[in-house]
């Protein structure tokens, strides 16, 4: 029997994590959307490519959650884009409500689920999800690392002419502008990036990976939605194949990097489990100030938090 996924959301990201889940058979996915006819309308879509792109994998779309029930995996996309004129704690208080909703209506039905938080501000709502699911921190992390690594990877490749599968790049922090990317820890097939760039290029490397996001919203007009996709099945498919994949997540962290009680990107083992194990490296204490720099922004939205 294969494994259940449930994506709640089904916008540009959700719809598209749902895809690739099915077409990669990791699983049969439920996807949940409040619009009425968006994820029933979605699935049908995806479930009649199914016999040119050759998956068995299920798909179904609902507006209530009773499709939910047994999922190993829940991927929370839903919530709103911050608006022009809104202010962060707006957003915060908004998408605060619907991840805590989703959860509630969720949690009965798959009690032994892992959750995977992709929602904005994304280390406020992972803490969300995690204070009203009470799960162990283990079962609940949020999607950053991943997708801000492979953007550095992509920019890596990019700038050496050479395949992305040489290369390995390192994220960590909160996920956006106070994120540390580390070019002493990434590598092309094994060999470290400052001894292949000029510390100007790494440079221009890094703002790139930290405005990356921005970067495809100017040119869009909208938030990105392939590559999140991508990191966010990256991050299933560890879980559900009991991998033991070392991934940077946002994970909620326990004394580990000297902090404690605050979501934070960092490097972790996932398997099954979920978070396994988070892997602690030893940083200069350059590293270390941007980290808590990025710790610090956290928590400022941990204070907004109502629940």
């Amino acid at each position: 029997m294969r494994n259940k996924v449930t994506v709640v959301g089904a916008g540009n990201v959700g719809a598209t994590v749902a895809q690739r889940i099915v077409e990669k058979e990791l699983a049969d996915v439920a996807l949940i959307d409040i619009l009425e006819g968006v994820p029933q309308g979605k699935a049908l879509d995806i479930m009649e490519s199914a016999p040119v792109e050759k998956f068995d994998a299920r798909m179904t779309g609902a507006n209530a959650y009773d499709i939910s029930a047994g999922s190993d995996v829940v991927v929370i996309t839903a919530g709103i884009p911050r608006k022009p004129g809104m202010s962060r704690d707006d957003l915060v208080a908004t998408n605060e409500g619907i991840v805590s909703d989703v959860v509630r209506k969720v949690l009965p039905g798959s009690p032994k689920a892992i959750f995977i938080v992709v929602s904005n501000p994304l280390d406020a709502m992972c803490e969300v999800a995690r204070r009203v699911s009470k799960l162990p921190r283990e079962r609940v992390f949020g999607m950053a690392g991943v997708l801000d690594s492979a953007r550095m990877r992509w920019f890596i490749a990019e700038a050496l002419h050479v395949s992305v599968e040489n290369t390995h790049a390192f994220v960590l922090g909160g996920h956006g502008d106070t994120m540390v990317p580390l070019p002493r820890f990434s590598t092309v097939a094994g060999i470290p990036l400052p001894q292949l760039l000029s510390k100007e290029k790494i440079d221009a490397i890094v703002k790139r990976t930290r405005d990356g996001g921005a970067e495809i919203v100017n040119l869009l007009k909208t938030s990105a939605w392939y590559a999140p996709a991508s990191a966010v099945v990256e991050m299933v498919d560890a879980v559900l194949r009991d991998k033991k994949k070392i991934l940077p997540c946002a994970a909620y962290l326990q004394g580990e990097y000297g902090m404690s009680d605050v979501y934070l990107g960092v490097p972790v083992k996932l398997g099954s489990g979920g978070v396994e194990q988070i892997v602690e490296i030893a940083l200069t204490p350059e590293e270390t100030v941007a980290l808590e720099k990025s710790a610090d922004a956290v928590r400022e939205l941990f204070r907004i938090l109502k629940v």
